[in-house]
């Protein structure tokens, strides 16, 4: 889980991704309507998806920051998964409306107008993006936003099929075979589909209670290892990532004997060992009383850990 600092940082990256998704948009259609090129429109109407994944990225994490409430005690974090559904289905709707106008263009391909300018502007946008994409992918790691990953990885997806129609569009120019531009649209559109899924499976896999990345858990196991002397045991260990939040719940045996006070130190220990390896991580322990027919296997799970 990230801190009040960090999920603040989130929203501003997340604000200022508006205006400079508005601005490539503008560059790219400018680029269209210098040039006629369906491809460079394919390339344009992908930015419009830009601009409302932005505006949708935005409001979502300020939603999914606030704190839990009576309908809502485990938080608002998941909302940010539903942003990035969103996004990977408007980035399907994009491709089919390149589909829409590219094969019209197929059946009477024409050459583009002023292409040199109309490329030099596409060029500079993809600049911008290849620059925003970097520094969202970074935060969203950082801050554990899948919202702001989706905006990233979807921005640098853009980028990838800027290159392809500046190479696609160039190699039209030189060979001056014009069906190349649409063609090179349909090519577009069927990258976008595939972006668009990995987007929406990564998403859903949010929302299925995805455990923690498995270097993740080994730190939380190591941690629980170092730090459970007094205890006899620890099994059922689960993790699951909610947005920005980490779950860990797991059940901690002590012997029959021991205080509640002694057992509620041990558990103090435990979270604040835990939370040194994921800071504001949600943590559930439920104390079990010693058993000898559990006894054996639990130890054995505890040592485990420590391997």
């Amino acid at each position: 889980m990230v801190t009040e600092t960090q999920r603040n940082r989130a929203q501003r990256l997340a604000f200022w991704g508006i205006p400079l998704a508005v601005l490539v948009l503008g560059l790219k259609m400018l680029a269209w309507w210098m040039t006629g090129s369906v491809a460079l429109l394919s390339d344009g109407l992908e930015s419009i998806v830009n601009v409302i994944a932005a505006i949708v990225a935005y409001v979502v994490i300020g939603y999914a920051a606030k704190p839990a409430d009576a309908g809502h005690p485990f938080g608002h974090y998941k909302a940010e998964y539903l942003s990035a559904v969103l996004e990977g289905v408007l980035i399907v709707v994009a491709a089919l409306l390149i589909v829409w106008e590219a094969v019209p263009a197929m059946l009477e391909p024409r050459p583009m107008e002023a292409p040199v300018v109309g490329l030099a502007i596409n060029v500079l946008a993809g600049i911008v993006n290849a620059i925003w994409a970097y520094t969202l992918i970074r935060a969203g790691r950082a801050l554990r936003s899948p919202a702001l990953s989706a905006d990233g990885h979807h921005i640098l997806s853009d980028v990838v099929t800027s290159i392809g129609v500046l190479i696609g569009l160039v190699l039209a120019i030189v060979t001056g075979y014009a069906i190349l531009d649409p063609l090179l649209a349909v090519l577009v559109a069927c990258n976008i589909l595939y972006q668009g899924w990995k987007v929406i499976s990564r998403s859903v896999d949010g929302l299925m209670d995805r455990a923690v990345p498995a270097e993740e858990e080994d730190a939380i196991k190591q941690a629980i290892a170092a730090h459970a002397a007094g205890s006899l045991g620890v099994h059922d260990l689960k993790t699951r990532e909610a947005g920005s939040a980490i779950f860990v719940d797991f059940h901690l045996v002590v012997p029959a004997a021991m205080t509640v006070g002694d057992a509620h130190d041990i558990c103090d220990r435990l979270e604040d060992a835990i939370r040194a390896v994921h800071p504001g991580a949600k943590i559930a322990i439920h104390v079990e009383p010693e058993s000898e027919k559990a006894h054996g296997i639990r130890v054995k799970v505890i040592e485990g850990m420590k391997k």
